[in-house]
């Protein structure tokens, strides 16, 4: 069931990526906050890194909390449940909870070996060379 505007008016979107030293890397996270916010599925959609860059986790949690939220769905935006995901995002998530009195935050589950995985993978192994991201 997909959430109306109006059903998502005080949850906020953080998505969460590793980070890199490399702008064009980090460009990812920006794009895909810009297509989720096309849908209108969520007034507030924030984005985040762990390391390397900003906005840091805490600034994306700030920010979210500014704008007014009772809510924050933390997503993150990894292939793997490694250390960042069940150590790092856990306890900020608690960290935020503490911080935050009022606000609840949930961290969802990572992108990982969800069903439409596959079908990205097959759609990836056959893109033709030349439309593939450099």
């Amino acid at each position: 069931m997909v959430e109306s505007m109006s059903d998502a008016r005080t949850k906020a979107v953080l998505l969460i990526a590793h980070g890199s030293r490399r702008a064009a890397a980090n460009q990812d996270l920006v794009k895909l906050a810009e297509m989720l916010r096309e849908r209108e599925q969520f007034p507030v959609i924030k984005i985040a890194y762990l390391e390397l860059t900003t906005p840091t986790i805490p600034d994306g949690a700030a920010q979210c909390v500014a704008a007014g939220v009772d809510e924050v769905l933390m997503l993150p935006y990894f292939l793997s449940a490694g250390v960042h995901v069940q150590n790092d995002l856990e306890q900020y998530r608690e960290e935020f909870t503490a911080k935050y009195p009022g606000i609840k935050f949930r961290l969802c589950s990572h992108l990982g070996l969800h069903p439409l995985m596959l079908e990205i993978v097959v759609d990836r192994l056959n893109e033709p060379e030349s439309d593939r991201p450099e």
